[in-house]
Formats: structure tokens, sequence, C-alpha cells
């Protein structure tokens, strides 16, 4: 399903699973295994989540998993990536129906 605008993953990180259980950030840091300038990061959206912080927070948060976290920030790329579709102009490749894959 299609999200309008969604959040960063490190919104969600940051409003749904820190706040509520009451984690700074150097100390989700330091429980993850990360500098807390790297968490810092991406609570403020200026870093993606990666493959291996997906790993480190589907860890850490029992109730969540890698897809969780790597499909959020799918999710928040796609949606910035429409933002600029009608900016990128390019020439289709049309394919003759005789070589269309079944």
């Amino acid at each position: 399903m299609k999200m309008h605008n969604p959040p960063h993953p490190g919104e969600i990180l940051h409003d749904m699973y820190l706040d509520p259980l009451g984690l700074t950030i150097t100390a989700a840091a330091a429980g993850l295994g990360v500098t807390r300038k790297a968490l810092s990061e991406l609570i403020n959206g200026h870093t993606n989540v990666s493959r291996d912080m997906a790993i480190r927070l589907a860890k850490a948060f029992p109730n969540t998993d890698i897809r969780l976290w790597l499909d959020l920030q799918l999710q928040y790329d796609a949606w910035q990536a429409e933002q600029r579709a009608e900016a990128i102009h390019v020439n289709p490749f049309v394919m003759p129906p005789e070589v269309m894959p079944a």
C-alpha cells in the first residue's frame, strides 16, 4: 500500500521505540553498538537505514524484523523519488511485440 509522505525511518525509531522506552540517543547507540553520531544522523533523517542497521534494530527491538526497517526505508525513498520523477526526462525503449517476455 502506498503511503502519502511517509515519515523517515529515523523518526519512527525515535517516536515509537526510543521515546516510549525513555532511551536517549547515547544509550540507544551504545545498546546498538553504533556511534552516537551515526544514530543521531539516522534519527534526524540525514542517513538511511542500512542493512547492518536493520539487523541491529531487529535484534534490539524483538517485535520488529529486518524487513520492517528496510521496508520503511524503501517506502520513504520511493515517495521521495516520486516527487522528483516529473523532472527526470528519458527516451522510452519500446520492445516489438514479438520479443516481449511472456
